[in-house]
């Protein structure tokens, strides 16, 4: 694509825009170093820290649900709800957010993390249930929401320093999903640093107010912090205004997306990156670091994993710029995690203390590059294939990412960890696979314009 400008191919039976220009490093350059006070850069951090605050206390606390709520297995069984309901609620939500717009969608979001720390203040089927189901709908609203403002900054921000839209959107997923990774650092070091304090027994977490009082109310008041900085966010009335569609008409092109083959060819990756967070935020730390090191430690394993997904995000959108440093960023996922369920899968014994540490927490670092690879990339590659259907795009992916992580909640219980760490193993060659095909067929489209254009010329 040589004037790396955002083209789009028609085929005989759908759109694919071409991704697959490299862009000269003085164009990246503009955007990674650019002094530009642009609105577009100022929403895009805010929105970023806004996200940090409030997840380093909704995702702390998440990582601790399964093994510190373990009474009638009471924290899975939380998350799975969680999860079937964002999966459902998914559906619908990107028409509302469609009729609120991007920010308000962000702000009703966000009031469901804060009723899921309140109910984790008084852990009961009673609480944590309706909760967990308020907290999918929400949910459910704010990542539709927030994939499309972010795609809509970028696309924006592009426009206004000339360069090719898939180099912004690459680098604005990689600045939020580095910022959105650096919560596990601040969250689960909060959580490392009360519960190693010795003033909590690690079996009686969810009971212990004395001590769970403080961590939960200072998260309550990061939520606030991260609230109070998403109002000042512009609302990109412009952009809503140029998007405004019939009702019935965007949610039917929505359902519609499920035809067309990049959709289908994407799936798999959208599933395998449901099933490796669940696994992360699960299985590894109640059935692999708790055995080994103790739930105390699990904050600072998962810290050591979000540092190296915050790194790796933030290097992941900086090399973004077509579909060939896409994909090699999601091989170089992928090869990372398999590297690590391999590892796991033959791990009999951990020995000594000291291998366990330096084991647990290599894994959980590569684990983490991994994470990143496909968060910045999904992202990216939504916002540049389905350029006119950003909210329907972004709902696929929460539908059938959260479907895939309440799976692997609900399934706990009555599956071992080997047949969970297969199942991983299956789904990640089958998506990997899945997306060549469809880099494929992007490249092949790609092909046959340049040869019309050669033949008409």
């Amino acid at each position: 694509m040589a004037d790396h400008e955002h083209r789009h191919l028609e085929g005989p039976d759908e759109e694919i825009p071409l991704i697959t220009g490299d862009t000269p490093i003085s164009q990246k350059s503009n955007i990674a170093g650019s002094r530009s006070r642009s609105r577009r850069l100022i929403d895009l951090h805010l929105l970023s820290f806004s996200f940090l605050l409030v997840f380093l206390a909704y995702s702390a606390t998440q990582n601790l649900e399964s093994s510190v709520n373990a009474d009638g297995n009471l924290g899975s069984v939380s998350l799975g709800i969680l999860y079937l309901s964002l999966t459902i609620c998914s559906i619908g939500a990107p028409l509302p957010v469609r009729w609120l717009g991007p920010k308000r969608g962000i702000l009703l979001g966000l009031s469901g993390y804060w009723l899921f720390i309140l109910a984790n203040l008084f852990p009961s089927w009673f609480t944590m249930i309706p909760a967990s189901l308020y907290l999918g709908f929400t949910a459910s609203l704010l990542w539709v929401a927030e994939g499309t403002y972010i795609t809509s900054a970028a696309k924006s921000y592009a426009l206004e320093i000339k360069v090719a839209e898939e180099d912004s959107i690459g680098n604005f997923n990689g600045v939020f999903w580095s910022y959105f990774a650096s919560n596990q650092i601040i969250g689960n070091l909060l959580s490392l640093i009360i519960l190693q304090s010795g003033k909590v027994d690690s079996s009686s977490y969810a009971e212990s107010s004395v001590t769970t009082w403080p961590l939960l109310l200072t998260f309550l008041g990061c939520m606030l912090g991260g609230t109070i900085v998403a109002w000042f966010l512009s609302s990109q009335e412009d952009i809503a205004e140029q998007t405004k569609s019939n009702g019935s008409e965007f949610m039917f092109s929505t359902f519609s997306m499920l035809t067309e083959k990049k959709i289908l060819l994407l799936l798999p990756l959208l599933v395998y990156s449901g099933l490796q967070q669940a696994f992360i935020w699960g299985d590894f730390t109640e059935n692999i670091v708790t055995p080994v090191l103790g739930v105390s430690l699990i904050g600072g394993v998962m810290a050591a994993y979000g540092a190296a997904d915050a790194g790796g995000s933030l290097l992941a959108g900086r090399l973004s710029s077509g579909l060939a440093s896409m994909s090699n960023i999601i091989y170089f996922g992928g090869i990372s995690q398999l590297i690590v369920l391999v590892w796991i899968f033959l791990m009999k014994s951990y020995g000594s203390i000291m291998s366990g540490y330096l084991n647990i927490f290599g894994q959980a670092i590569i684990w983490g590059f991994g994470d990143a690879s496909f968060n910045t990339q999904i992202s990216s590659l939504l916002g540049t294939l389905f350029p006119g259907q950003t909210e329907g795009a972004f709902a696929q992916w929460k539908i059938w990412q959260s479907a895939a992580t309440s799976l692997i909640f609900f399934i706990t219980s009555s599956t071992t960890l080997s047949a969970r760490i297969v199942l991983l193993l299956f789904m990640l060659p089958i998506s990997l696979l899945a997306f060549s095909a469809l880099r494929f067929m992007i490249i092949r489209k790609e092909l046959i314009q340049n040869e019309s254009v050669t033949c008409q010329s």
